[in-house]
């Protein structure tokens, strides 16, 4: 099984990369928050799960081993698939994961995309007694976000086209609205999706 990959990013998609070693190029899947952080010719450690299925090897890559070990974990639930390991890694921190999972928040669960009331019982159910230890102390939303998250999402609003002022207005919506966002690149499809609405 392949656990980690070092080497240079080859190519970027929007579902993939290709990192490579050595001279070989592995197209490894991931979501965007991993591949916010991976640019043509750079070097790259991925933390990596190998899915092997009876027609098809596939990897799938992240930033840290916490995010990857939570992937591998989800999957042990019912009806947990590597598409909504996947995007539950996406859009909360593993943290806030594991905490909604030590704590029964079916909630917090719900707002990972395909999870539904029913389906974040389950996991709940499933995992409880294999998540291991959990920080149950819940950090308000400022200590969660980085530090200059405003300035890094406005730039990056108005490099996609927004105007200064739209992206003052998404900034001011993220806080008012108390959008949860633990990284920029989270906060950023937060603030492109609320400019979406208008």
């Amino acid at each position: 099984m392949i656990a980690q990959l070092t080497g240079s990013v080859a190519a970027v998609g929007e579902s993939y990369a290709v990192v490579d070693v050595g001279g070989v190029g592995y197209a490894v899947h991931a979501g965007a928050h991993t591949l916010a952080n991976l640019k043509v010719g750079s070097q790259v450690v991925l933390h990596v799960s190998t899915i092997v299925r009876e027609d098809s090897i596939t990897l799938f890559g992240f930033n840290s081993a916490a995010e990857r070990d939570l992937f591998e974990l989800l999957q042990t639930a019912q009806k947990i698939g590597p598409r909504i390991a996947r995007d539950a890694v996406e859009v909360l921190r593993p943290d806030v994961i594991r905490r909604a999972i030590a704590t029964g928040d079916t909630a917090t669960l719900s707002r990972i995309p395909g999870v539904g009331k029913k389906s974040a019982e389950r996991i709940v159910l499933d995992l409880a007694d294999k998540i291991g230890p959990v920080d149950i102390g819940s950090p308000g939303r400022a200590a969660q976000r980085p530090g200059g998250w405003r300035t890094q999402v406005g730039q990056g609003l108005q490099a996609l086209g927004w105007s200064a002022k739209d992206a003052e207005t998404a900034i001011e919506k993220l806080d008012a609205e108390g959008v949860d966002g633990s990284d920029v690149p989270t906060l950023l499809k937060q603030a492109i999706r609320l400019l979406g609405k208008r």
